[in-house]
């Protein structure tokens, strides 16, 4: 029954993309038929049914507002660096690309609408808190567990990090962004699907617990350090939500848009530990904005005070989840921050890099770093008695190495392609980056941290996407993604670089261990 639950939820998602009450097309006419026949045959697996998104974004007027026509129709003939966007230039001819372009710039005869009544009627509870077990169900280090997600069939595993054994395997919604987050101690996990859907999963128990559709268009989710409050970052429609961890109940949506009533997609959310506050990404405003989610946020938080004291008569008492902006140069896309969260390293796609102080909130700085790098997969270690970090870069084939302290560039290693995932362990002296964008994407390089030297590059699989580093909890064993509906886990000692087992699994995006996420090990995203 549990199960029936769940997949009956599953199908919903679809039903609910494609139902009348969000959206539908213009009305059909000659010029736009073959724009819309096209479309159903090339972007909708990618885009979802009447252009909202799934793993790829919604492409609507409001969406591409960044994007001029012209340059949207240089995509569809050429494809779209550092993304999953394939090229049709030898697939359809300048008229068929003219009538993609004309569609996707075409407003739909009746926007979606996904408000806080549609989330609070799609949450289902499948079980409520208390009802299960406080003890696992199975024996392991519940801390060197890894979830892995298989985007290939939508499904998700959690593997004992000891033995390398699945322990369950379990379905999940459609198009799930690749990095679920974990409560603070590990026992629960939360998966954001692209169609918005966010799920909470017990691992103790091995059950879905819990789930909410926060939008139609999701990018991902972020957990707070308390472990109280999840905040969902959407594309569409252009806000964030925050939801109680208890049952996934809706608390507060919050829409995104400035001073002047314009709008911004959300690129991305992540949790501050220090600060207690979720940092937001915007697509298409040029600020970042900071959510407090204490019950007593800080004094000054939401702008300048007189006195602090109360019986001055000038401290402000703001709403729950008060918000403060810093503006920016930049539209930022991708995050990093130093170990304290006081600086925000942020980048755009044109290549900008940008430092920002989160106390000051304002620009205080400058990366070199060229082509895209993507911060977000952004690590640091020490070296040479300094704390340095390294990014890989989308765009072109380097990995940068920045001092933290100066934030110069100290080295630009060269690869054999452009970079997604970079990863490493505060007790490995390795640190591992792919090639994932180019020929040669079934290649992993591994760099001395000591030296900043490729010292080997793997090909496990010719011909197969080699992506994906996560290391088991004491750093003694890296774990591979290979890309590929026919993919695997492969893991390698640490050490020696030598393969150590092979799983079998369907496309494993990505594999996510509960110490290193949970402690947030300086060798892995956040």
């Amino acid at each position: 029954m549990r199960q029936l639950l769940f997949l009956l939820s599953l199908f919903s998602s679809f039903a609910i993309a494609g139902s009348p009450e969000l959206a539908s097309e213009p009305e059909v006419n000659i010029n736009s038929r073959m724009g819309q026949e096209l479309y159903q045959t090339h972007c909708q697996a990618c885009h979802g049914e009447n252009r909202l998104g799934a793993m790829g974004p919604a492409l609507l007027p409001g969406n591409l507002k960044r994007l001029r026509k012209n340059k949207a129709l240089g995509v569809i003939k050429n494809g779209r660096v550092a993304t999953q966007m394939p090229a049709f230039m030898s697939t359809l001819n300048d008229a068929e690309i003219e009538a993609l372009g004309d569609l996707i710039y075409t407003p739909l005869k009746e926007m979606p609408k996904w408000d806080l009544s549609d989330i609070n009627q799609s949450q289902k509870v499948f079980f409520k808190p208390g009802d299960l077990g406080e003890k696992p169900v199975f024996e392991a280090d519940m801390m060197n567990l890894f979830i892995v997600v298989e985007l290939g069939d939508h499904h998700a595993t959690v593997l004992n990090g000891d033995t390398f054994e699945p322990i369950h395997r379990f379905k999940t919604h459609f198009a799930l962004h690749g990095g679920p987050k974990y409560s603070p101690d590990g026992r629960f996990v939360y998966f954001a699907s692209r169609d918005g859907w966010v799920s909470k999963f017990d691992i103790y128990n091995l059950e879905i617990v819990s789930e909410v559709r926060v939008g139609i268009n999701t990018r991902n989710l972020a957990v707070s350090s308390d472990g109280r409050y999840a905040m969902a970052a959407n594309y569409l429609p252009n806000n964030l939500v925050i939801l109680d961890t208890k049952d996934l109940s809706p608390i507060k949506v919050i829409d995104v848009k400035d001073k002047d009533g314009n709008t911004s997609r959300v690129s991305a959310v992540y949790n501050a530990p220090p600060r207690n506050s979720f940092i937001a990404a915007l697509k298409d405003i040029k600020e970042v904005w900071e959510i407090n989610y204490e019950d007593k946020p800080p004094a000054g938080f939401v702008g300048w005070e007189h006195s602090y004291h109360k019986e001055a008569g000038d401290v402000v008492t703001p709403e729950p989840f008060p918000i403060r902006k810093a503006k920016v140069s930049a539209y930022l896309d991708d995050f990093f921050f130093n170990q304290d969260y006081s600086l925000l390293f942020g980048a755009s796609r044109e290549g900008e890099g940008i430092i920002v102080s989160l106390d000051a909130r304002k620009e205080i700085g400058e990366l070199d770093v060229p082509g895209m790098p993507h911060l977000g997969s952004g690590i640091t270690w020490d070296y040479q008695g300094k704390e340095v970090m390294a990014t890989p870069n989308l765009k072109d084939g380097k990995v940068s190495i920045i001092d933290m302290d100066n934030w110069q560039t100290i080295k630009h290693i060269e690869t054999k392609g452009p970079g997604f995932f970079m990863r490493s362990h505060e007790k490995t002296p390795y640190a591992w980056v792919d090639v994932f964008f180019g020929p040669n994407k079934d290649l992993m390089h591994v760099i001395d941290k000591s030296t900043l030297e490729i010292v080997k590059t793997l090909q496990p699989i010719p011909g197969k996407t080699a992506a994906h580093i996560e290391f088991t909890k004491d750093g003694r064993y890296a774990l591979m993604s290979i890309w590929d509906m026919d993919g695997a886990l492969i893991v390698y000692d640490a050490q020696t670089l030598e393969e150590v087992k092979r799983l079998p699994m369907t496309k494993p995006s990505g594999k996510y261990n509960v110490f290193n996420k949970t402690t947030y090990s300086r060798g892995t995203s956040h």
